[in-house]
């Protein structure tokens, strides 16, 4: 696989969710998943992050990732997507460098906005009204801290003098762009590898796609195109049984009824839940990560491999 997301041949990769199942099972059902996900030929892994969510749950998007990279050295992992605005760009960048010398060219971080949760972004201390500008902040002081250089910056959120953190990333870690605003566009174009969906239908992705290949080209930057696309679905072979599953797990975290999410979250067997993505990759999508719910993870493990076996072969 290449470090850009796909694999050798060019084709999209695809990735399954294992947050909660990798952070609160024992190390030995832990690297049971693993393997079987490395196994079944699934490219990368998902962890996702967050401090405090809807009442206190939460789950620490790098320690995730340390996880699964220390578990099994046959997958990627995508953390997707982490809250930045809530941390400070250098211990940030301090972590990525230690993830890639631990793992190198096997971590991709992806960067929401966040603020679902109010409290949550208050809670760190953080302005709701001014996590786009912290981002932004601090993707570029990210990307200098990258290549190792000594960086000197005056900002508006953050003052670091001559700060450095060495080794350099080698290679440097990918960076998405979560969201679905104007200001996503263009801060994929200014600071991102890629744009990470979620929530789009397939004639959004193919739009955004198209406004983040026109900005670039009005700017004069490369074109970010590490695009990806990232869904919650219910997998079994009873389509009723795969949308309840789903469901209960939607609205617990969520706190809302599974119909605000229900036109874009599929739920049925692999081959109907592949239909559903078949339009993402015609959109420009050159990765796939599933969040799956089903009756067990043996069996989402699985219907993923399926799914994958579908998309690309």
């Amino acid at each position: 696989m290449n470090t850009d997301g796909t694999t050798t041949d060019g084709t999209v990769t695809v990735g399954t969710s294992v947050h909660d199942q990798i952070l609160t099972v024992t190390p030995q059902r832990r690297r049971a998943l693993l393997g079987r996900i490395a196994d079944a030929g699934i490219d990368h892994v998902v962890v996702a992050d967050h401090v405090s969510f809807h009442g206190g749950t939460g789950f620490d998007g790098m320690v995730g990732a340390a996880t699964a990279l220390a578990t099994e050295d046959r997958v990627r992992v995508l953390i997707g997507v982490y809250q930045l605005a809530l941390r400070h760009p250098m211990t940030v960048a301090r972590q990525l460098a230690s993830l890639t010398g631990m793992a190198p060219g096997r971590l991709i971080l992806g960067v929401g906005v966040g603020g679902e949760d109010r409290s949550e972004v208050t809670n760190c201390g953080v302005d709701p009204g001014t996590r786009g500008r912290r981002i932004d902040e601090s993707l570029a002081v990210l990307r200098r801290l990258a290549g190792g250089e000594a960086v000197e910056h005056d900002g508006e959120f953050f003052r670091i003098g001559s700060g450095a953190v060495l080794p350099a990333q080698t290679p440097q870690v990918p960076i998405l762009i979560g969201g679905k605003s104007e200001a996503t566009v263009r801060r994929t174009v200014e600071h991102g590898d890629g744009w990470l969906a979620m929530f789009v239908s397939p004639r959004r992705f193919a739009e955004f796609v198209g406004q983040i290949a026109a900005l670039a080209g009005e700017t004069g930057r490369a074109v970010p195109d590490q695009h990806g696309f990232e869904v919650w679905c219910g997998l079994a072979a009873d389509p009723d049984a795969a949308r309840d599953c789903v469901a209960a797990k939607m609205q617990e975290l969520y706190k809302l009824p599974f119909e605000k999410f229900e036109r874009l979250c599929p739920a049925g067997t692999p081959a109907q839940v592949a239909d559903f993505l078949r339009p993402y990759l015609e959109a420009g999508a050159r990765s796939i990560s599933l969040v799956p719910c089903s009756p067990s993870w043996e069996e989402a493990v699985d219907s993923v491999a399926e799914i994958r076996a579908l998309l690309v072969g």
